[in-house]
């Protein structure tokens, strides 16, 4: 925990400590009670179960003997509540045996992370002294940095218990005084011109307590303007590989020191920020950089006269990075995961930037994307997290053939944005340019965006821009922090974000988007996505906050029409047409009241251009009244866009996405029945989810299905990983299709391949690309009328799509417009005359009728021999089962290193020459078709 002290102010703010001992001191020899006090810590909003990741320092050597491994539920202490916000977990029989270390070696400290179930929230690292040698650190405060003026000077003093001890006072790794066999301390610094990290050292016989502070001068801040061309963050010299420049734009604040791996994280008045008065930023050109190697760094952000309960020094990475190194989440993500990950700098403390001149590009294979229109997208909604086992860009590309089979044209990515943890759904963002290094590394990300471009798929990322997280440094700039430890609310002086919501759906710190300071991070957050990684489009969260006229706890006005949130999203939606015309801007907005007509000036926003903002359209309820065999409340005819007012085909309906139920999970929870027909028996909850693929995707206009709602996934939204459900675990991992054996189950399989095949009609027939069709539904016998009167004679022109939701049989009228034969487009060989009048349908079946065949089968859309390459591992060759007409391999970076073209099937392909190692193999089959799969060399 850190403290800021201002001597020159005469100001200091005091924590206290969030883990204390029974008893105290404590002693190694003997069981111990440790005290965790969750007020004002990022776990103080949350009441499930919190867990001890627990180590112990020994002779000198911190994290030892870790019980068990970060997020094991089974074996890491859980804290038991005291009362209030205290909580405590208890270590018997004493500590060497509760850690299992020898009783040879002496243990000075116990080591905490106190974390949620699912691992995130969490605390910072938390260690309290262990032994009855104790030293007392009485000014001024451990941990704490003062700031001087020039010239200034401190008063140091300490005291121990035991008996005498030895006294050792370094200043930047150099001795000043050393004090010996004495029970305190004094010493008075003076002259200070310089910043000091200072180490008392005290030893009594074998054992030995450091305690750490420092100083911060005031180096009165140059005043120059800044070099021409730079802005916020990080500036690359394109001319000069050994230089950057840095800019950081903090109103209110009067000093910054530049701290990082290229001056030993020991900024000397060289390292001072710079300030330019024409726009109040502050910079400084970093020199003598290596080219390509990573270093990081941090700003110290000073304010002289900060208010009361705020810091007087802040240190946070910069707001506009694109790669950020964690104290708090690094060392559990795995090698296999972000190979090479830049090790946190020990020491410091929150986030660091990362800073790496002579970046080599990714190498693209497609640079210039044609992007399904807007009214054909269909839309698979993704948590990387949730997906695989592995959960990461690389697992995702090995995968990539589920996904492509589908037959589905976008991936919609949950966010990817740096977020709090390593476990999240990713809504938590603090660094909205940075991803998130739990998924993987820039590059692998690159790949798989690359290689869904190469088989016609767009990738769409969901933005949580509404807000901010605690470990922002648009939050930690300017924060109310009485405890000390580096979060808290933010204050008057934030100029980005709002004190109180100005919604009523408020999450994180809201930023104020009528501030031209949040515009422009927003400005900048945009062009970096769609420049550096070629998004396709974005998926704005929680649109409703963007308003600055509501109180946080007024639903109505939240839900009421505001024209400057209006306007503002306007603007962002032209400053993304303007990078890309044809980009996807889609609002999470789910309107209605005064909101509903802000959704209809949205879509119809720049329509006469072929533009408009997409809307999320939550069809759940009605959709899964149908699937459990309700008839109240299941209309879903304004899946219409015309319904709403829109213009054009805008409006992305969908059953399920992340937010709802599983459709799955109600139907086996609360299905109709009778007599035999039973919907909560999973063989027949499974059959109908055929239907509502048949009733969602063959409507006109883009549509969206969340991840293995095509296997029929029935576990609940809430479900914890302990098996029980409950609201608090909504966002907790969830159960992973694959390694339960969803793919090896016929039923299951058969609504995957159901929906392929009708995603698959949606996409290949023009009859679709049409504004003209009807919906009638609300009775569990939906009809859906489609017709496209410009195509040729001859043409698939009319479609029909009937089902029957009900629990027993029901026939319906066909009402064929004419008498003609009617095809079955799911079954070429089935065929209706155009006079009968009507059908029955079983409980759960559905028919789509055309006035033409479709020929699925026999059409180069549909998927035939998979493509296996083999064997793999490789050690002098591999081969492909079908004929290429091209074959590449990449390293993990996108370096080219092989092309082989034109060979027949089972052709040997030499690897000699690689290194061991990863790449990826694209393949382009004698179709055209392209597969990348994963090749391991050994």
């Amino acid at each position: 925990m850190k403290k800021f002290t201002a001597l020159f102010l005469l100001l200091s703010c005091v924590g206290f400590a969030q883990i204390t001992t029974s008893p105290t001191p404590a002693l190694a020899t003997g069981p111990v009670t440790v005290f965790f006090d969750k007020a004002g810590t990022p776990l103080e909003s949350y009441n499930g179960t919190i867990y001890a990741h627990t180590g112990v320092t020994v002779d000198g050597e911190q994290w030892q003997g870790v019980i068990g491994t970060w997020g094991d539920n089974d074996v890491q202490p859980a804290l038991t509540l005291v009362s209030g916000t205290t909580y405590q977990f208890e270590i018997t029989p004493d500590l060497y045996t509760f850690y299992g270390i020898p009783t040879t070696s002496t243990i000075t400290e116990i080591s905490v992370v106190f974390r949620a179930a699912s691992g995130s929230p969490q605390s910072e690292d938390l260690f309290t002294d262990i032994g009855a040698f104790q030293v007392n650190l009485t000014a001024p405060d451990e941990d704490s940095t003062t700031l001087l003026s020039a010239g200034g000077s401190l008063n140091i003093t300490a005291e121990n218990t035991g008996g005498n001890a030895n006294y050792t006072l370094q200043s930047n790794g150099a001795t000043i005084i050393t004090s010996n066999n004495v029970t305190s301390f004094s010493y008075n610094a003076t002259n200070i011109t310089e910043n000091q990290n200072y180490a008392l050292v005290v030893m009594q016989g074998g054992n030995t307590i450091t305690k750490n502070f420092s100083v911060v001068v005031n180096p009165n801040t140059v005043t120059q303007a800044m070099p021409m061309g730079v802005r916020d963050g990080i500036n690359y010299n394109d001319a000069d590989d050994t230089k950057a420049t840095l800019v950081l734009n903090a109103p209110g604040k009067d000093f910054v020191y530049v701290a990082g791996s290229f001056n030993n994280w020991q900024p000397t008045s060289a390292y001072a920020m710079k300030k330019d008065n024409a726009t109040g930023k502050f910079w400084l050109e970093i020199t003598g950089l290596t080219p390509g190697e990573v270093n990081s760094f941090q700003y110290w952000v000073v304010d002289e006269t900060p208010l009361a309960n705020s810091p007087a020094m802040v240190k946070t990475a910069d707001p506009f990075s694109t790669l950020v190194l964690s104290s708090f989440d690094d060392q559990y993500i795995a090698a296999s995961t972000y190979p090479n990950l830049p090790e946190y700098p020990a020491g410091q403390s929150f986030e660091t930037s990362v800073i790496q001149t002579a970046q080599v590009p990714y190498n693209w294979q497609v640079t210039d994307f044609e992007k399904p229109e807007k009214e054909d997208l269909i839309i698979y909604e993704l948590l990387i997290r949730d997906f695989n086992e592995q959960k990461t860009w690389t697992s995702l590309i090995s995968q990539f053939g589920y996904l492509r089979d589908l037959n589905i044209n976008a991936i919609q990515l949950m966010p990817v944005m740096e977020f709090e943890g390593n476990i999240s759904w990713g809504y938590n963002t603090a660094y909205h340019m940075a991803l998130d290094k739990a998924y993987g590394t820039a590059e692998s990300m690159k790949q798989f965006i690359d290689i869904c471009h190469q088989n016609g798929i767009a990738v769409i990322l969901d933005v949580a821009l509404n807000h901010v997280y605690g470990r922002s440094p648009l939050a930690r700039m300017w924060v109310n922090d009485p405890d000390g430890d580096g979060f808290g609310n933010t204050t008057a002086e934030n100029p980005y974000c709002n004190i109180t919501a100005t919604h009523s759906y408020s999450v994180g710190t809201d930023l104020n988007h009528q501030s031209e300071l949040t515009q422009y991070y927003v400005e900048r957050t945009i062009e970096h996505w769609m420049n550096e990684f070629k998004i396709d489009g974005f998926r704005w969260d929680l649109t409703k906050g963007f308003t600055q006229e509501c109180t946080g706890n007024n639903d109505s006005c939240t839900n009421a029409y505001h024209a400057d949130r209006v306007n503002i999203l306007m603007e962002y939606a032209d400053i993304q047409w303007a990078i890309d015309p044809d980009f996807y801007v889609i609002f999470e907005h789910l309107g209605f009241g005064g909101s509903a007509q802000e959704e209809v000036e949205w879509a119809n926003y720049r329509i006469d251009e072929g533009k408009g903002i997409m809307l999320w359209g939550k069809f759940t309820e009605p959709y899964n009244q149908n699937s459990m065999g309700y008839a109240e409340n299941s209309n879903f005819n304004t899946m219409d866009f015309e319904n709403r007012g829109f213009q054009q085909p805008r409006l992305i309906g969908y059953a399920e996405s992340h937010d709802e139920e599983r459709l799955m999970y109600k139907n086996l929870a609360f299905g109709n029945s009778d007599g035999g027909y039973d919907v909560t028996d999973e063989a027949t909850a499974l059959e109908r989810m055929k239907a509502i693929g048949a009733v969602v995707f063959t409507i006109p206009g883009p549509k969206m299905l969340w991840q293995f709602g095509e296997l029929g996934y029935e576990y609940s939204i809430n479900y914890c990983e302990n098996g029980t459900i409950t609201e608090g675990c909504r966002t907790d991992p969830k159960p992973i299709p694959f390694e339960l054996g969803y793919t090896a189950d016929a039923n299951r399989m058969g609504i995957y391949n159901a929906w392929a095949d009708i995603i698959k009609l949606r996409r290949t027939r023009p009859v679709f690309h049409t504004n003209t069709f009807t919906i009638d539904s609300g009775d569990l016998t939906p009809r859906i009328d489609i017709w496209n009167e410009s195509l040729p004679a001859g043409d698939l022109s009319s479609v029909i799509v009937v089902a029957n939701f009900d629990v027993t049989a029901q026939t319906v009228n066909t009402f064929f417009p004419t008498t003609d034969d009617w095809y079955d487009l799911l079954d070429s060989d089935a065929v209706i005359s155009g006079t009968v009048e009507n059908v029955t349908l079983q409980p759960g079946e559905f028919k789509i009728y055309g006035n033409q065949p479709a020929l699925l089968n026999a059409e180069g859309f549909e998927a035939t021999t998979k493509v296996a390459l083999y064997p793999n591992p490789a050690t002098n060759s591999f081969s492909i089962n079908t004929p290429t007409q091209q074959v590449t391999v990449y390293t993990l970076t996108g370096q080219l290193v092989k092309t082989y073209n034109g060979t027949a099937a089972n052709t040997a392909f030499n690897v000699e020459g690689l290194s061991n190692g990863m790449y990826f193999v694209k393949i382009t089959d004698d179709a055209n078709r392209v597969s990348t799969i994963k090749l391991i060399k050994k």
